[in-house]
């Protein structure tokens, strides 16, 4: 799967969270939701890897730090969401989401490990995040925010935090991507269980779309849950954590189509300016800028690989195994 293929598919999951989770909450509490879809995502990358053989990490290091990882990207973001929309317009709300590539990027320039800074991806950030306020149009919203706007910028922020620790310290380091992902998951069923009897008890309801929301708690936990996060890793380990972040641009035009297609909202001329703000901003930040080192013949070193500039990956020559 190429990386722009993988970058789709993952909008398209992720994207799509926000219609299975308002399908689910007609049978079900948002505790109840939140675990299944944790509990389903991880049984499915467990079942991954006992196809494709891979183990989960035995040592302890590792599982402490996914441990880390599960609660900045699941249990911490998730709780601060809660909070936070009991006071802030869903419009409003969305806006302060897409402040999570920004945040990656300033956490990845402080700590040093992200690539070097160019103009072209300065300008496609800034463009995605006007894009996304341009959909959203937070200034329509007329109901206050206070602590519930600085609680979504909180989870913002942990998302991103969870994105850096994750390409700083799992990926890369002899565990591969599906089990770190199954891993993961399985730590973050675990924070969210002590949970469930502070409201996750409840009782389903019977009610007509109970075996809708079913089946959508189950999409959700197996494809936008379970696959996602899969698609995660593998794009922080490919591309770094800030590209990763930077697919979060896209999740409101995903969300917006979809509830265009499936439950019949219009879009008008505002939507559609912004998602093509949103689409022009995240061709930027994914544009490969090739350094001079590579704009004549390649340069070759002594081990067969050919040059990279700062911050890239060198590309091993075809035929060499890649050391």
């Amino acid at each position: 799967m190429t990386s722009a293929v993988r970058v789709a598919v993952l909008s398209l999951l992720w994207g799509s969270t926000f219609l299975w989770i308002d399908l689910a909450l007609e049978a079900f509490t948002p505790v109840q939701v939140t675990f299944i879809r944790c509990a389903l995502g991880s049984a499915l990358l467990l079942i991954l890897c006992r196809v494709k053989g891979h183990r989960l990490p035995r040592e302890r290091g590792v599982w402490g730090r996914v441990l880390v990882a599960a609660f900045f990207c699941n249990a911490l973001p998730f709780a601060l969401f809660s909070v936070g929309q009991q006071t802030v317009d869903s419009g409003a709300a969305g806006v302060l989401n897409a402040t999570t590539p920004l945040w990656s990027l300033l956490l990845g320039l402080l700590l040093g490990g992200e690539r070097p800074l160019r103009a072209v991806r300065v300008v496609g950030l800034s463009a995605g995040f006007a894009g996304t306020a341009l959909i959203f149009a937070p200034w329509e919203q007329s109901t206050p925010m206070g602590w519930g706007a600085l609680a979504i910028v909180g989870a913002a922020g942990s998302y991103a935090v969870a994105f850096v620790l994750m390409g700083r310290h799992l990926v890369g380091r002899g565990v591969p991507t599906l089990p770190l992902a199954a891993s993961q998951l399985i730590a973050a069923t675990a924070l969210t269980a002590p949970t469930l009897p502070f409201g996750g008890f409840t009782p389903v309801r019977d009610e007509p779309r109970t075996l809708l929301a079913v089946a959508a708690v189950v999409v959700l936990g197996l494809f936008a849950t379970g696959l996602t996060f899969y698609l995660t890793y593998r794009i922080i380990a490919d591309e770094g954590a800030t590209h990763a972040a930077t697919v979060g641009y896209l999740l409101p035009v995903v969300s917006v189509v979809l509830g265009a297609v499936v439950l019949g909202e219009e879009i008008g001329a505002r939507v559609v300016a912004g998602m093509a703000v949103v689409l022009l901003g995240v061709a930027m930040t994914r544009r490969r800028v090739r350094p001079p080192s590579e704009a004549g013949a390649a340069a070759i070193g002594p081990a067969g690989i050919l040059a990279a500039g700062p911050g890239e990956r060198p590309v091993p020559m075809r035929g060499m195994t890649k050391r």
